[in-house]
């Protein structure tokens, strides 16, 4: 089936509402995209003087409607990035991010309209039949400013707009409205869902242009207590001779901002992203001053604790936690072992713990978020890379190529001594003593024959 173009599609639909006595307005991200220069990738139409009923049998005569939220007066298209929603009025009812009684009014008057959205930013509307632009906040007098600025005093009634925010500001390299800080101040974030809390951050770390935007905003607000563990980080001191950029703060920001500039576009980012984020999250409880030096002894491993307390706040997802934890684990590996120079086998043990490739890549960033010092090639990463690689342990431990099966074959019964036989040819194939299937027999047998 050929795909539809979803700006035709708005267009068709906008027609059907005017024929129908109606209005259809599109408002939001996709409008301040358009005025940004940014290709939109999503519709959202909010129709105004047709009543719900008839909104959807109108859209159902051409699309195959999904009802996403009734109760919040949302219908998508099926297969097009479009969402058509009523105007609404929202009363909040509980606390937290759901919280609220929505009631959809097709008569509301624009502006009341607008002053539920977020930002100014996101409530300039733009009819796409005439391309009359609607702007009852003054949105695009803060998009030229590139600010940040709340659409009401309401802001405060979604604790999740804090995190909006944030993500928003490290995207767009926008700064944010001194008083929406002052009302973000106001806002408990402790009820929200941590899947929503997740698509934010991940929003910071994987679309931001500048992550260190979006926090140093979660700083000001003060919204860092409740992302306790990355509190300390701000006035945690370090010797200027190997930080001259500041405190562990300032650089985890212009790490993160390196990062931003090198991401590969794969789901590693998020696992390294988050290293990035947490890499030094050890240093407040291990940083001393030695004879006028900050020193840090141990911080990687004292960053263990407070990074899985961090990511438990951010996502429940295993596959993600122990890899980051990992790499937080062993981020000074790359320039230890460049110094060091160990052998094969330490490198083979080292892919057992942390993927080499993303490992190597946290190094990297790590080392480059230190301006005003130059940055440099990472001989240490490049080194480490082109040895792992040549070991075919740069994405993965290399796979035991003596199986339990080997040892059935050789009349060995299955019991408690398999581990330990395995481990034992294990540690012998990252040794080097063998590496291919044919060393592996030769030593399996050995070893069988000297059991026996």
């Amino acid at each position: 089936m050929q795909q539809r173009d979803p700006e035709q599609v708005v267009r068709d639909v906008a027609r059907a509402v005017a024929a129908a006595g109606g209005r259809a307005w599109l408002v939001g991200g996709g409008v301040r995209d358009r005025l940004l220069g940014i290709p939109r990738k999503d519709f959202d139409l909010e129709v105004y003087g047709l009543a719900p009923e008839r909104l959807e049998a109108l859209l159902a005569r051409a699309h195959e409607v999904i009802d996403v939220g009734r109760a919040f007066g949302v219908l998508k298209l099926a297969g097009l990035p479009i969402d058509v929603a009523l105007p609404r009025r929202e009363t909040k009812v509980a606390r937290g991010h759901k919280g609220f009684a929505i009631d959809a009014d097709p008569e509301l008057d624009l502006r009341s309209a607008a002053e539920r959205r977020d930002l100014t930013v996101n409530a300039i509307y733009e009819d796409p039949l005439t391309g009359e632009i609607a702007d009852p906040l003054d949105g695009r007098r803060d998009l030229a400013a590139r600010l940040l600025r709340h659409a009401s005093p309401r802001f405060v009634e979604d604790p999740l707009r804090v995190l909006r925010v944030m993500q928003f500001a490290a995207r767009f390299d926008f700064a944010v409205a001194p008083e929406t800080v002052a009302l973000s101040r106001t806002i408990d974030l402790a009820e929200l869902p941590r899947e929503r809390i997740e698509e934010e951050w991940k929003k910071l770390l994987l679309q931001g242009r500048l992550p260190s935007r979006g926090l140093a905003f979660l700083h000001a607000c003060g919204a860092l207590r409740f992302f306790p563990e990355l509190e300390p980080l701000s006035g945690c001191p370090q010797h200027p001779e190997w930080h001259p950029e500041g405190d562990v703060w300032v650089h985890t920001l212009h790490v993160l901002d390196h990062f931003a500039g090198a991401r590969v576009g794969d789901a590693s980012d998020w696992i390294v992203g988050l290293a990035l984020l947490c890499h030094d999250l050890g240093k407040p409880a291990t940083t001393f001053d030695d004879a006028g030096v900050w020193r840090s002894p141990g911080h990687s491993e004292a960053g263990e604790a407070p990074t899985r307390a961090l990511l438990a706040r951010i996502t429940a997802q295993a596959d993600v936690v122990e890899p980051v934890v990992a790499l937080v684990l062993q981020h000074l590996k790359p320039q230890e072992f460049f110094k060091a120079q160990p052998g094969d086998g330490a490198i083979r043990r080292l892919a057992t713990k942390v993927n080499l490739r993303w490992l190597v890549r946290v190094a990297r960033h790590d080392d480059a978020g230190r301006p005003p010092r130059p940055i440099g090639d990472f001989e240490a990463g490049r080194w480490l890379l082109a040895r792992a690689e040549a070991l075919a342990a740069a994405d993965a431990a290399p796979k035991p190529l003596v199986l339990g099966r080997h040892l059935i074959e050789l009349g060995r019964a299955p019991g408690k001594e398999f581990k330990a036989l395995l481990d034992r040819c294990y540690e012998a194939q990252l040794d080097g003593v063998f590496t291919d299937a044919a060393g592996a027999q030769a030593f399996v047998r050995a070893l069988v024959a000297e059991l026996c």
